[in-house]
């Protein structure tokens, strides 16, 4: 594989349509971008290590990957930007006064020890560099639902508000989704838990347990699996609420949908994005490697994911490639100033809408929880898989409203 392009395993994060052609054309050699959902893009990582060169995923799913050493660690040495990273990944927080999330913060897997431990004490290797994050909750179809989001709905409770009965969506994947309904267990003073970002055998019980009440009383109505799916289920008016992220959200105000993300006063679920070496790269294709990650840091590749709603680490580079309307849109929390473009430059966020939540530094300084692989992940694993195995077989139920 020497000769051959670049292979990056990927999920949908990577908008890699609208980034291959300039990457390209930038680093003088080719890229195959290999894309599949989170569960299957972690086990093929773990698996088949030999079948990709990097891995473009999220700090939630590096412990197995570490575990199987499926990748190598990074010499930030070779990061040319590596000072410019901003503080939510290197310490945890984004400022002084914010205070460290509970879960799986990434700088409490960041650094390499000699031991080839991982931890948040800072050595010269890294497990993954840090690139694309964001913050998440629930979305609401503000034009079905005839709801105001900013001013009704403020909590995570809302998930288990009867209004919403056979119109709520959950995103099908362990690490992820069971939060969301955790969150909302939690808030409502449903279920109490020691740690909710590692949980026990017997608070995974608990929590299933409340799923399948919800499922089974028809108030949860189904799952996805892409952003394609969840926004296919609001536009189509199957769902009113839903996990959601950020994609889903631009691709249906591009649509001219009402949809409106929830600012959840626990705070939101975070996610942080990474790039991984594959643990045979060596010579010429590692240098070709290393290329790609500061290409992906080096600010152009962050304009386009800030168009879909993410974040970048090295946000400062990002600024040198929105213009003033857009940084001031989705990093500064201002009004649109004009109609803003999505990824592909169609027309998404209107003129005098203002992003949910505010600024980046207001919504990075709000965390309740980052997304987790827990201690017992083998154990959720099999008690979620059963369970959304029995949703899918279940009749469709009738909606209310």
């Amino acid at each position: 594989m020497e000769d051959g392009p670049l292979r990056i395993l990927c999920t949908e994060i990577t908008p890699y349509r609208q980034l291959q052609a300039r990457a390209q054309a930038e680093l003088g050699f080719e890229l195959s971008f290999i894309q599949r959902d989170f569960q299957t893009a972690q086990r093929i990582a773990a698996t088949e290590p030999d079948s990709y060169d990097i891995y473009d995923q999220c700090f939630h799913n590096l412990d197995i990957v570490w575990h199987w050493r499926a990748v190598q660690a990074i010499d930030i040495e070779r990061i040319d930007l590596w000072s410019k990273i901003n503080g939510l990944t290197k310490y945890g927080r984004i400022g002084l006064t914010a205070a460290v999330a509970v879960g799986d913060a990434p700088v409490s897997r960041l650094y390499v020890q000699d031991d080839q431990s991982l931890s948040s004490m800072p050595t010269g290797k890294i497990s993954m560099l840090p690139t694309a994050h964001n913050f998440d909750s629930f979305g609401i179809n503000e034009t079905a639902s005839g709801i105001d989001v900013d001013a009704d709905v403020h909590s995570w409770s809302e998930l288990l508000n009867p209004r919403w009965f056979g119109r709520v969506a959950i995103v099908d994947e362990p690490a992820i989704g069971v939060f969301d309904i955790a969150l909302a267990a939690r808030s409502a003073g449903r279920i109490e838990f020691d740690d909710i970002g590692n949980m026990s055998v017997e608070e995974i019980d608990a929590l299933i347990d409340f799923a399948t009440e919800l499922r089974d009383s028809g108030h949860l109505a189904t799952f996805w699996r892409t952003t394609e799916e969840a926004t296919g289920l609001m536009e189509s008016g199957e769902t009113w609420i839903s996990s959601m992220w950020s994609p889903s959200v631009v691709a249906l105000k591009s649509r001219q949908r009402t949809i409106r993300q929830a600012v959840p006063v626990e705070g939101y679920r975070a996610w942080h994005g990474g790039l991984c070496l594959a643990r045979h790269l060596r010579g010429h294709r590692l240098d070709r490697a290393y290329a790609y990650l500061n290409w992906f840091i080096s600010g152009w590749p962050g304009s386009i994911l800030a168009r879909q709603g993410y974040y970048m680490s090295v946000d400062g580079r990002v600024r040198e490639f929105l213009d003033e309307d857009e940084w001031n849109y989705w990093y500064n929390g201002q009004p649109a100033a004009r109609p803003l473009p999505d990824p592909s430059g169609r027309p998404a966020i209107r003129e005098g809408a203002i992003r949910s939540g505010g600024p980046y530094w207001k919504r990075a300084s709000h965390i309740a929880l980052w997304n987790s692989t827990m201690d017992e992940h083998n154990y959720l694993v099999r008690r979620w898989n059963h369970f959304i195995s029995r949703s899918h077989s279940l009749p469709q139920r009738r909606r209310m409203g």
